[in-house]
């Protein structure tokens, strides 16, 4: 494999295809919505005169490089999503799985369902699937034992169920 195609392989966004499409939308929504509303800002502004001392077509200005910024990363994340078709197995982890582990070394349980990095929301129970500890897990099984690298060194983590 050469060394490009190694890069985008580990740059590739995992959705699934409900999330590819709620992407695809809140891109329309910001194309449309997003810089009709910006614009009218901006046209609003420059009616109150001087633009060099003109605070509000500023901030509209600055608004409207956010909203392209945001138009672009998710444009990106659109180009590099690797969209799941079907479900995992139930016996192997994957994203959509919900599992029940156990930290070895704190011995806290919990249980997350794997979803793509947007729908994310650990106090929720969704892990992101772009997380270390996803990764982990990805192709265990219930009773496996993965390793976590972490910041704070390597965390042995037991597979307790998939749900």
């Amino acid at each position: 494999m050469a060394p490009d195609e190694a890069s985008t392989l580990s740059d590739s966004v995992a959705m699934t295809p409900e999330s590819h499409e709620a992407l695809k939308r809140e891109i329309e929504r910001l194309e449309t919505e997003g810089r009709r509303e910006i614009a009218e800002r901006i046209k609003s502004a420059r009616e109150f005169g001087d633009l060099k001392e003109n605070a509000e077509y500023h901030d509209a200005k600055n608004s409207q490089a956010l909203l392209e910024t945001k138009i672009l990363t998710l444009r990106d994340k659109l180009l590099r999503a690797e969209v799941q078709e079907s479900a995992p197995p139930a016996d192997v982890v994957g994203l959509g799985s919900t599992v029940t582990m156990r930290d070895e070394g704190s011995g806290r349980e919990d249980t997350f369902t794997l979803v793509p990095a947007m729908e994310a929301q650990a106090s929720a129970g969704k892990l992101s699937f772009d997380s270390p500890m996803a990764r982990a897990l990805v192709g265990a099984v219930a009773g496996a034992v993965v390793e976590v690298h972490t910041p704070r060194g390597v965390r042995q983590i037991t597979v307790i169920s998939l749900g």
